[in-house]
Order: structure tokens, then sequence, then C-alpha cells
């Protein structure tokens, strides 16, 4: 720790970025990152085990009066007898396999590509000189981040990294309350030492981290950064705790020290104001934005509605669904990160592999109006209301075909029409004269990936477009405009 920490101290004096808001300020959001749009997140890892409740499971089944307590003790007995560190051995992931991810996550149209580095349960899914606690030692014994980024780089897909490992301080702390393998059973160097849980997560001043966690969190995510070298670091949310500023800077100036050392473009993504705006690139969880961000932000949901983890109760939302809102989420400056959350043997849901796929077909109809795109003047119209915040995605009425989200690059115009017509005629208010975003002849409109005849009448009040053989789809259209 104390090597790690002169080496950090060194590659914040020697470089171009300090340890100081201000510095850090400047940082430049990656050109490769708001061109991309696309990536795929994967929560994969001991908690897949049990396939309970959610990706919380390891905190639930400590939990007196949860389902995941109940359910812990009905299949599994006592905790002092089993606890959460005896399902490492049945993580065996026996069928993972990770040219076949790759393939699939190329397949679907990813750009960048973002496995759980280590979860909230402190189980580093790489390598690490820090802790035995690692699929590399242990379970799969596999260093699983590793393996990916070499699949990766041979793709062409940016290899990224979440680290969860703030909540950690926390995260066991249930079965402190009574007897269990997490208290006083010698486990401390893989369960904590577990501190009591704070009564609010968002008070920035419930429960503080101690130092030792503070110094211990900045070191792993540095080794993490000097070993794969990922083109983003996902953090969670817990570290807009108060107590986390100097050592989130700290991070930050390291990070992009190395990078540019690298000569590599990188971005940390953060959750509410744990950095400052300028600083990162905002994520949202399971939400998006009612209107256009002026910086790169990003949307990360999952397939399934319920879990991020693999459980055996998952239920999934629809290609149709999740296209739409890429749709709506680029059109505000967004980019989307998208979850599959494999079984223990390393296998993807045939649910998830279907939804992927037919994301990759779509995106190979409509791709051009979405890689390397720009929000246009405005981000679109239509009824649905799209509220800003997180935890929004399964809590609102599904699109339209009044509902339009607009991109444009390379001189051209693209309008989504978020659910096809069915009558194959589109009105789209914002492109008649009198609301002045187009005041200019459109020379051409079609339809991206038909060949059917369109005819348009460009009038005062709105556009009028009729596709002489609409398109029989669940999924978004995309009408592209050319102009004189």
């Amino acid at each position: 720790m104390k090597t790690y920490l002169s080496k950090i101290e060194e590659v914040i004096a020697n470089g171009p970025y300090k340890d100081t808001w201000e510095s850090l300020g400047n940082y430049p959001t990656p050109k490769w990152y708001g061109d991309a749009k696309f990536g795929i997140f994967v929560h994969w890892g001991v908690c897949s085990v049990p396939a309970f409740g959610n990706e919380w499971y390891p905190r639930h089944m400590y939990v007196k009066g949860t389902p995941e307590y109940e359910h812990h003790i009905k299949t599994y007995g006592a905790h002092k007898d089993f606890g959460y560190k005896d399902f490492i051995p049945m993580f065996k992931g026996e069928k993972f396999d990770p040219t076949a991810w790759m393939k699939l996550f190329k397949e679907a149209g990813a750009k960048y590509v973002m496995p759980v580095a280590e979860h909230h349960d402190g189980f580093k899914m790489y390598k690490s000189e820090l802790s035995n606690w690692s699929s590399a030692e242990m379970g799969p014994c596999r260093d699983v981040v590793g393996e990916l980024k070499s699949e990766a780089d041979k793709l062409g897909i940016k290899l990224c990294c979440s680290n969860h490992r703030a909540e950690h301080f926390w995260f066991f702390a249930g079965g402190l309350e009574y007897e269990s393998d997490v208290k006083g059973a010698g486990y401390d160097d893989f369960y904590g030492p577990p501190n009591t849980a704070p009564v609010n997560h968002h008070d920035l001043r419930d429960c503080p981290p101690t130092e030792e966690h503070l110094i211990d969190w900045l070191v792993s995510n540095c080794e993490m950064v000097d070993k794969y070298r990922p083109a983003v670091v996902w953090f969670d949310w817990w570290i807009q705790h108060l107590a986390f500023k100097p050592y989130l800077r700290k991070f930050a100036a390291y990070y992009y020290n190395r990078a540019a050392e690298w000569g590599q473009e990188v971005a940390i993504n953060n959750k509410f104001d744990s950095y400052l705006y300028s600083t990162t690139v905002w994520d949202i969880e399971r939400g998006q934005l009612s209107g256009t961000m002026a910086r790169l932000w990003q949307n990360d949901t999952s397939i399934a509605e319920n879990s991020w983890g693999y459980t055996e109760n998952n239920k999934f939302k629809k290609a149709s669904d999740l296209t739409a809102d890429l749709a709506d989420i680029i059109s505000k400056n967004g980019v989307l990160l998208l979850n599959v959350g494999p079984k223990p043997d390393g296998t993807i849901t045939e649910e998830e592999t279907r939804a992927l796929m037919d994301i990759g077909a779509w995106l190979k109809t409509n791709g051009e109006a979405v890689y390397g795109s720009a929000p246009w003047r405005i981000y679109g119209e239509g009824p649905t209301e799209i509220p800003t915040g997180e935890f929004t995605d399964t809590n609102r009425e599904a699109f339209t075909s009044r509902d339009i989200r607009f991109t444009t690059k390379e001189g051209n115009l693209y309008a989504f029409v978020l659910k096809s017509p069915k009558d194959g005629c589109v009105s789209i208010k914002s492109l008649g004269y009198a609301a002045r975003n187009l005041l200019t002849e459109i020379k051409s409109v079609s339809v991206l990936g038909s060949e059917s005849e369109v005819v348009f009448e460009q009038g005062l009040d709105m556009l009028k477009v009729d596709i002489k053989s609409p398109v029989d789809t669940e999924f978004p259209i995309c009408l592209k405009m050319e102009f004189y």
C-alpha cells in the first residue's frame, strides 16, 4: 500500500493533471466515447450462484426479515455454517468463453464493453496483488477481466471496468447482528472488516468510511487501471460521501495522467455529484433525461427489469423498446450502456442473447444515424414524457408513432419514429416552417433499410411523410432527410 501510494503521488506530481477540481475541470470528453453510442455492461460474479432476488443477495442474505435471509436459511442453512464465501467454490464458470462473449457483443453493435471488475461483495474478477479473493485464484480460477480485454482488443472494442468497492465498507454489516461467518470468524480479509451500515445511504455525513478503507479503495482502483488500462472506469453511487472527495480527485488525476502516458483517451463515470460536472461523464442508472445535456452523459440499464445479475426469475425487456430508448438517449447527447447478467457457468441467457442479436440487426440497418452522429437543434417531439432521473425506465408509458427523435451527421438530418406507423404516415410538427427549426427545402426523404417510395410535403405546420410500403416492425424506423 505504501509503495503504491508513493507511486500515485509521483504520477500526479509529474503529470498534466493535478488532484484539484480546477485542474480536473479541464479534462476533455473522449471523442470515441461520444461516437460509440452503445456499450455492454456485464454483471457476473459469485452472486449469480444463488440466483435469487438480485445482485444484492450477498447483503440481503444477512439482513433479518428479508426474503433473501429466509431463502438462505431454508436453502443453505444457518449463516454460521454456510455464508456468502461458501458460494465461491460453486462459482465455477466452466462454460465461460470470452471469445464467444465478445463475438456476441460485436454482433450486437457494441463499441465498448464494461465487465464488473469488482462488485460490492469484494470479490475481484481479475488477478490482484492486493487480495487472494478473486476469480483468478478461486472459483473459476481465471482472470476474467484480462481474458475479456484480450478478446476485446482483437475485435477493436474498448474494454472498460466498473468498480463498486466503495460500498464494501458496510455491505456485509447485517452479519454483525448475530452469529455468522461475517462476525469474528477469521474472514475479515474478505468481508471487510465489515462496518455498521449507514442509516441513510444518501446522507453525506452518515457512517463515514475509515481512512484505511479510503486508501484501500484508491490503491485498488489504481492497480486495476495499471493492469488493464480500461477506456472507462465506472463508479457506483456511494463515492459521493464527503470523505471520498480527496481520494476521488487523486484517482482521477492518477488515471488521467497514466492515460496521457499511454496516449489513450479515457473517462470516468459517476452518479449524482460525487465528481464535479465538467470532470467526468455523468451516469444515470435505469433512467434518462427529459432534455438535452451539453456534456456527454450515459444511461446504464439492464435487459432484465428486476436485477443486474442473473436470477432464475428475471423479467426481460423487449429489444424493440431498448432500441427506442437508444434513439431517445442519443438524441439528447447520451450513450447507452446495456447490461447482461450471465449464469454462474458463464453462459449468457437465451433471452439476453436474442435481445442483443435483435439490437445488432436493428443497428446494421440504422447505424448510420447512430454511430458518430450528433444531437440536432432540438432532440425531438411527441406525447410520451421522459422524466429526468434514476430508476424511471420501467415507470413510464411506451413510445408511440408520434414520438420523434433527431440526430444529424454529414449534413443529413435523421428522424427516428420510435414506433413504426402501420399506415406509413408520419407527421413531424418540428419540421414545419412555423416551428422555425428547419427553414430550408428538403431534397429527399427515405427510410433506412427500405426501398419503399416515400412521398413528403413540407408545409407551414408540419412535415408530412407517406411511406408507400409501410415497414412492418415493432422497432423504431429512421427517416433520412437530405438537402439541396
